[in-house]
């Protein structure tokens, strides 16, 4: 097949895709996740960054770019303190919060729904009373700035907080980008609902045995890498398990099409509901 058929059918496949999707979309909305909201815990919040909240500044420990971060979770975000971040499972996880107990928590008390994107490196020169806000064990979310000023003034500085971890609410379905070659594939995993977290991931080409599935090991963040000649003649099937309790495991067999090529993202039709 010469490239320019190949390159036909890579499009004809992604439209098809993104048609699946779209519909998805709607069907999914409103569908409840099995992951169930936890009990409030005290924290505490500051922010970081551009004032727009937005940029590949909110997403590099986790491995999410700039364009991630405008397109699935805008300006809700928050680099977590090393516990919260757990070695990048905690990429992905979805958190309610709320200020308590400071002047400068805005009328009210809002709270504002954020998705852990980023890692809040300890600071070990500085106490954990006086500086050294991420420093373990507290549990710290540095907030995007828009997040932040939905809870307190910005003059605050540091609130303050409860949290709760809270289902994810996901548009379509789970997002892959695709990095590598043929033989090395490094898969990043992007807008999952539920839980908003993955433990385990394998991969298969399309129509292949339940047995020829290829495990994938964390790489770090949102990154899974495969060790396996698998071509891109024949689409991919992904099957990947969340990583929180109650632990649940979907196949996504729409999403990476026949003669996908590295570079790109491709999304497809089920999430974690």
């Amino acid at each position: 097949m010469s490239s320019m058929a190949r390159s036909m059918v890579t499009l004809v496949i992604m439209a098809s895709a993104a048609a699946r999707v779209a519909s998805a979309y709607y069907s999914q909305q409103q569908q409840p996740s099995s992951f169930q909201t936890s009990e409030w815990h005290d924290g505490s919040a500051t922010f970081y960054g551009d004032s727009s909240g937005l940029g590949a500044d909110f997403g590099g420990a986790c491995g999410y770019c700039a364009n991630d971060i405008v397109a699935l979770y805008s300006t809700n975000t928050a680099a977590l303190s090393t516990p919260l971040f757990a070695d990048g499972n905690g990429c992905g996880q979805c958190y309610e919060l709320r200020c308590v107990k400071s002047a400068y928590c805005n009328p009210g008390s809002p709270s504002v729904v954020v998705t852990g994107t980023n890692l809040c490196p300890p600071n070990w020169y500085l106490p954990n009373d006086n500086g050294g806000w991420c420093n373990p064990p507290r549990q710290h979310f540095d907030m995007a700035p828009p997040s932040f000023l939905k809870l307190a003034q910005r003059v605050a500085g540091i609130i303050p907080v409860q949290f709760r971890r809270v289902p994810c609410q996901r548009s379509g379905g789970v997002r892959f980008c695709v990095q590598g070659n043929n033989y090395w594939l490094l898969v990043y995993v992007m807008n999952v609902a539920g839980s908003g977290d993955v433990s385990d991931l394998e991969v298969k080409r399309y129509g292949e045995s339940e047995d020829s599935y290829v495990p994938a090991s964390h790489n770090w963040g949102i990154t899974y890498q495969v060790f396996a000649a698998l071509g891109n003649a024949k689409g991919l099937v992904v099957k990947m398990t969340s990583y929180s309790d109650p632990q649940q495991t979907i196949v996504v067999e729409d999403a990476i099409p026949a003669y996908w090529t590295t570079g790109l993202c491709y999304q497809g039709s089920n999430n974690f509901y």
